[in-house]
């Protein structure tokens, strides 16, 4: 099955529009419990028989998109099995309410939950311009029973805050996002300071950042060195971790000392 300029597919509330799509069929299962049919004979109908959509082929202008999220990209194969797009081409992109994701070299993208995957020079960008670069990076929404809490959290907390005559508390998270793992050279940028480390995961509610293996925090011309940070792309405030093997070590250049003291805290370990 195929369609030719501008077309569509629906499937529940998710739409994919292409140039062009390609239909891939094949028998239904037996419920279970139930016996399969008997095979067809030469003389009868091989594509007889009660038939279902389990792959489709987009190429060019591919878009997918739900009431939510939408990707783009120049080719993908939509999984109806596992309700998963994956797309390849020039300009990766998952675009939420809250964030943006791109990459290079391929986008996994699963609207029904709320997770996409960038491989190849992943960045992730949030509204207010906050960014996490990764090789590989997976990001997760939450869930509707995640969002119900999180809002009776808060709630709560505007409650507490009234009945003691204070300003409503900051809402725990804007965004409905819930968290990012990022494989491979994480970088993570704030207004002021550079960290990097082989991996690590962004928290979207506190707004948290934790970095592992070979860390590097960079501020002007001063570095900081370790296995682990804690970096608060809230407050612009990076904190190094002691690690088990690795002290923690800083590179300090003294005329940019007074001006960063307060935007780059160290923990344990030692530094030189």
């Amino acid at each position: 099955m195929t369609l030719i300029g501008g077309a569509r597919a629906v499937r529940g509330d998710t739409t994919l529009d292409g140039d062009v799509l390609i239909g891939y069929l094949r028998k239904k299962a037996p419920p279970p419990g139930q016996a399969a049919a008997p095979s067809s004979t030469a003389s009868e109908d091989p594509l007889g028989g009660s038939l279902e959509l389990y792959r489709i082929e987009a190429r060019g202008h591919v878009h997918v998109y739900n009431l939510k999220d939408q990707a783009w990209g120049d080719h993908g194969i939509y999984d109806v099995d596992r309700a998963l797009m994956l797309m390849t081409g020039q300009h990766l992109k998952v675009m939420t309410p809250q964030d943006v994701m791109t990459a290079r070299d391929l986008m996994e993208y699963y609207p029904k939950a709320r997770i996409s995957v960038g491989r190849g020079n992943a960045s992730l960008t949030t509204n207010d311009g906050k960014r996490v670069t990764a090789d590989i990076m997976e990001s997760f929404g939450m869930s509707d029973l995640q969002k119900a809490q999180r809002d009776a959290a808060d709630r709560r907390q505007a409650e507490i805050a009234r009945r003691r005559g204070l300003p409503p508390p900051k809402s725990t998270n804007s965004s409905n996002m819930d968290r990012a793992y990022g494989w491979g050279h994480v970088v993570v940028r704030t207004q002021t300071q550079t960290a990097t480390g082989d991996r690590g995961v962004y928290l979207f509610g506190p707004e948290l950042a934790r970095l592992v293996g070979h860390v590097h925090v960079t501020q002007g011309q001063n570095q900081n060195n370790g296995s682990q940070a804690l970096v608060n792309l809230r407050t612009g405030v990076s904190t190094m971790l002691p690690g088990t093997n690795s002290p923690i070590q800083g590179l300090v250049v003294p005329n940019e000392a007074s001006s960063n003291e307060n935007q780059n805290k160290t923990q344990g370990g030692s530094r030189k």
